[in-house]
């Protein structure tokens, strides 16, 4: 790839997230029969967050401040192996699939850190839930990924998600659809989405992800803000790429099919929250094991 796609890959990194939770929240305002705040409104809310000063607690440590750092550095990096709307990512190897799921898990840590970092049994209580169920959703993740490494037969996520997707679709309808189905799971679940949890509200009995930046504020915030949006596109990204292949050829209209799938992706999430109410915390676990479930059976259908 060249510096001028490199450039590009970063940027869409950076600037398309919040336009991602622009479209999901203007989506749930519609179905709602509301107008709905503007589509830039996350990219005003973080510019106000990154303007204004500080507050730190007497009783946290470099912890608290390296949490949103890391969330923003490993999304950013994690952004780097997903191809958005070019044939292969900026960085590719073999095996860096292993590497794009730990990443996130190493962001989740020091976000997890920063909550117990506080000292408050209420974030901890939120970093605990957050632990239980990212312990359930990487199974769904890794069978998700090992239907496609069984199709494949790549074990880099741009071999994956490259050209010939089509054709999977034609010869191995099934099992792909599991794997997609699982992995759209486990992105509402790693992001914090409803039916998981609702990013919207501060309930406590049922906050997960919101409860363990309540102590953060000003450009910590802004940045934990941030990170979890890059994470909410990077996933969508990966999920759009194994289902939209993108056209041969042009640049452009490469880049024109993948901004229009992650539209789409976008709406998607915004009537599936729109449509479905935050179920209970014990629930959670059946429904992730259901998607671990899911993507097993595709691979049976591989493997038969």
């Amino acid at each position: 790839m060249t510096l001028l796609g490199v450039v590009a890959h970063l940027a869409a990194a950076f600037l398309l997230p919040p336009l991602l939770l622009g479209v999901i929240q203007r989506t749930k305002a519609r179905v709602a029969g509301r107008r709905g705040a503007p589509l830039l409104q996350p990219c005003y809310d973080l510019v106000k967050l990154f303007r204004k000063d500080r507050v730190l607690s007497r009783t946290t440590t470099w912890v608290f401040l390296a949490g949103p750092a890391v969330a923003v550095a490993t999304a950013t990096l994690a952004a780097l192996l997903v191809p958005f709307g070019e044939p292969a990512a900026p960085l590719a190897f073999q095996g860096d699939l292993v590497l794009y799921a730990y990443l996130f898990g190493l962001g989740r840590f020091f976000t997890i850190a920063a909550a117990l970092d506080t000292g408050s049994s209420f974030e901890g209580m939120g970093g605990a839930r957050e632990a239980t169920f990212a312990a359930l959703a990487e199974p769904a993740l890794f069978l998700a990924l090992l239907v496609l490494v069984s199709l494949r037969e790549d074990l880099s996520l741009s071999g994956l998600v490259g050209s010939g997707t089509g054709t999977l679709w034609a010869t191995a309808a099934a099992p792909m659809a599991l794997a997609c189905v699982g992995l759209f799971i486990v992105l509402l679940a790693e992001n914090s989405r409803i039916p998981f949890d609702d990013p919207t509200t501060h309930l406590e009995l049922t906050m997960i992800h919101e409860v363990m930046v309540l102590d953060h504020s000003g450009p910590l915030l802004g940045a934990a803000l941030l990170g979890a949006a890059q994470k909410l596109f990077v996933q969508g990204a990966l999920l759009v790429r194994i289902i939209v292949p993108l056209p041969d050829g042009s640049p452009l209209a490469a880049w024109a099919a993948f901004l229009a799938s992650m539209l789409a992706l976008g709406v998607g999430i915004g009537v599936v929250e729109s449509t479905m109410a935050r179920i209970r915390l014990r629930q959670i676990p059946m429904l992730l094991i259901a998607a671990s479930l899911l993507s097993a059976f595709g691979i049976v259908l591989v493997v038969r």
